[in-house]
């Protein structure tokens, strides 16, 4: 074969190769999007099956995903695949929007500003010292950790130092959980709410204005059938301890996200409020892979607590990131000192704590 019928054969296959290529390129972006939109819709029927459930949770990788798709496909003039990806972007825009607005306003009258601190301190890979570091860098006035076993306890005494009030269930596998305060412990119990017999804390805290109802709490991960049933079960049962003359503020790693059918029935039924809202998502998990990380630690709140700014703290070396919540009470309230007055007739919390239930 001559040089220049070689020159020509080559430049025959140019044309096909490209289009080939073209074709395969569309083909992953479209399967792509269809994965997506995909998810977007079984996100909405997570409450018929565990496996459904699990698509909930993932909104914003869903919104981003379909978003750059859209762009990519809108340049490669492929229009009505552009244009079906983007309707799926907007139902997962309109899903995470009400993150971004509060509806509630700083009250005339409020006591001083509180924090609440949560942290999954992660039972097996966490660092103390970083906790530890974390904890007097925010210097809260409430700290829930959870994940905490008896190793954990002893790297973490110094808290009786500056959180002499306290109430803590270690344990061996990643449900141990501690309350501590640097506000009076009014009382405290142990609880194990459903059937997974994991413990949760229910406290009352004296603040300078009013006793507040703290309930730190750690459902099991949906990590299949069984623990997504018991997962919900305690979700279910919560609005049970929620429900209370006292100002109410839940804290915990939920495992479940705001977008979720559990989470909204929680909400709906207890009557608790999303400190996210007004702040947006916050993620919290997984730590060592930024793209999948979604908001599955959370702050609730009762109508008389106003949240007055959310973050998430740094690097703990947990899987876990911190959420760090500051608030107020609200004070122009008929009743709140009878109230307190009421419950000092309780127990009183001091040092630590030992009320297992």
């Amino acid at each position: 074969m001559s040089g220049t019928a070689y020159i020509l054969e080559k430049m025959d296959h140019k044309p096909s190769n490209f289009f080939s290529f073209n074709i395969r390129l569309r083909g992953l972006l479209t399967a792509a999007g269809i994965v997506a939109s995909a998810g977007t819709l079984l996100g909405f029927a997570g409450r018929f099956s565990w496996f459904l459930d699990l698509f909930s949770h993932f909104r914003v990788q869903y919104l981003l995903g379909l978003i750059v798709l859209t762009i990519v496909l809108f340049i490669g003039h492929h229009r009505k695949t552009a244009y079906a990806f983007l309707i799926f972007a907007g139902i997962n825009l309109v899903t995470i929007l009400p993150l971004y607005f509060s509806g509630a306003n700083m009250p005339e009258e409020a006591s001083p500003a509180l924090r609440a601190m949560l942290i999954n301190v992660n039972t097996r890979f966490g660092d103390p010292n970083r906790v530890r570091a974390a904890v007097l860098a925010a210097d809260p006035d409430i700290l829930v950790l959870e994940e905490i076993s008896s190793l954990w306890m002893k790297n973490l005494e110094w808290l009786t130092h500056s959180h002499p009030h306290s109430l803590a269930k270690p344990r061996g596998d990643n449900f141990g959980i501690g309350l501590y305060s640097k506000l009076p412990i009014v009382e405290a119990k142990v609880v194990s709410i459903g059937d997974a017999e994991v413990p949760s804390i229910l406290a009352t805290i004296s603040t300078p204005h009013a006793n507040l109802r703290v309930i730190a709490t750690h459902p099991l991960p949906p990590g299949g059938r069984d623990y997504s049933r018991w997962r919900n079960e305690q979700l279910e049962r919560l609005p049970d301890y929620v429900r209370s003359h006292l100002p109410v503020l839940l804290l915990g790693d939920l495992n479940v996200t705001p977008w979720n059918y559990h989470f909204r029935r929680l909400l709906a039924r207890s009557g608790l409020r999303d400190s996210a809202k007004g702040y947006g998502v916050q993620p919290t998990w997984p730590s060592n892979i930024p793209l999948l990380r979604i908001p599955i630690d959370h702050c609730l709140h009762s109508e008389d607590v106003i949240i007055v700014d959310r973050k998430v703290g740094g690097n703990v070396s947990s899987d876990h990131y911190p959420l760090i919540v500051d608030f107020v009470i609200r004070t122009a309230k008929e009743g709140l000192d009878a109230e307190k007055d009421a419950g000092k007739g309780g127990r009183s919390g001091n040092g630590h704590t030992d009320s297992h239930h």
